[in-house]
């Protein structure tokens, strides 16, 4: 019994310090209290409810209206530019075909001088068979007298042809030079306008492309309050015309070009705005007028700048069908009246061909193509 307890109690002993090593070899925090506490469990949380998405402020037609101004006043400026870009356009081909002619006239130039060498030439050879010697010399070698008057004769028409081929060798050199001269010039001009169409067409871009990207911000009801927005700002322009008594003035019947004028522009109505360009499929403004007025067998200039500089004017109330309304004061547009206080025209870049009234738009004058 007596070894047995002992052995209990060494045991007992052993594992006491085994576990008092065990304690004290594993690292930990020492606690002031050694009484086991109860964790605690975490109170119930309540569910939070998901954050509403804030509703967009509707846009204000205040706003929309802002948004039309800038519009147009992009595409304004686009419309400046694109008459611009016509305009170096036609001077450049203009240029073109001077250049092409005077380079003509050069060659011509130059085979005439090449003549006028070779007969030079043959005089001289001629000359140089007779000895070397000047005709008088020659004359007063000879025994005959009718011989020698005859000789005095040809000498003195040899003379002149000699002074005369002289002289057009002068002048064929002189006109060389002057063509040359106006070649070069032509050229620089020629050059200054393909930079001028270059600047012009990069402006109309970047100017669209701001109204694009304007446009495209706009959701699809903004979209169509702007669309309202710009055709009752067409209407009022349009009745404040009209409301002048100014249609009751407007009396006059069209020419017979101007019928025929008229008659092609409204059959393009439909086809889409396109800068730069004149049909048959798509139009720019002045385009569309200077293609009809064309087909009724009248040239007139290119741009609706040009149309306005150099077309005769004639008083509002003394408009008729197939004249051309000049719009802004840049003549940035042009439209032609069809009568009924109406026009057709090409309005801007995504739009169409289409009938609108004459007084939509600030008027600066009209212009009759075939006065």
């Amino acid at each position: 019994m007596g070894s047995g307890k002992r052995s209990l109690t060494t045991m007992a002993m052993a594992l006491a310090c085994a576990c008092a090593c065990a304690v004290l070899a594993t690292p930990g925090v020492a606690y002031a209290n050694a009484t086991p506490t109860t964790p605690r469990t975490p109170a119930p949380t309540t569910p939070t409810a998901p954050t509403p998405t804030p509703t967009p402020t509707p846009v204000s037609n205040k706003e929309i209206e802002a948004v039309r101004k800038k519009l147009d006043k992009l595409y304004r400026e686009a419309a400046v530019a694109t008459d611009a870009y016509n305009a170096a356009e036609e001077k450049a081909q203009k240029q073109s075909a001077e250049i092409v002619d005077l380079a003509r006239e050069i060659v011509k130039g130059q085979a005439k001088l090449d003549d006028l060498k070779d007969r030079a030439g043959a005089a001289a050879r001629a000359q140089y068979r007779g000895g070397g010697l000047p005709p008088e010399a020659q004359l007063w070698l000879t025994d005959d007298p009718q011989e020698f008057l005859d000789g005095a004769g040809r000498a003195r028409q040899g003379e002149h042809a000699t002074k005369g081929l002289l002289a057009e060798m002068a002048r064929t050199q002189q006109d060389l030079k002057q063509y040359a001269k106006d070649a070069s010039a032509q050229w620089k001009k020629l050059e200054a306008n393909r930079k001028a169409k270059a600047e012009a067409k990069k402006k109309i871009k970047e100017r669209i492309a701001a109204a694009e990207k304007l446009e495209s911000q706009l959701e699809k009801d903004e979209k169509e309050r702007l669309a309202k927005l710009e055709e009752e700002a067409a209407y009022q322009a349009q009745t404040a015309w009209l409301s002048s008594g100014v249609l009751a003035e407007i009396n006059g019947r069209a020419s017979e070009q101007g019928k025929r004028a008229v008659k092609y522009a409204t059959k393009q109505v439909g086809k889409p705005y396109v800068w730069g360009a004149e049909g048959p499929g798509s139009y720019d403004c002045s385009g569309l007028t200077s293609q009809a007025w064309a087909s009724a067998g009248q040239a007139i200039p290119r741009t609706s700048q040009e149309q306005w500089k150099q077309l005769d004017r004639v008083d509002i109330k003394d408009m008729r069908p197939g004249d051309l309304i000049i719009y802004f004061d840049d003549a940035s547009h042009v439209g032609m009246y069809v009568g009924d206080g109406a026009i057709v025209h090409a309005p801007r870049p995504g739009r169409t061909v289409t009938i609108a009234g004459a007084g939509s738009m600030p008027i600066l004058g009209v212009v009759r193509p075939d006065a």
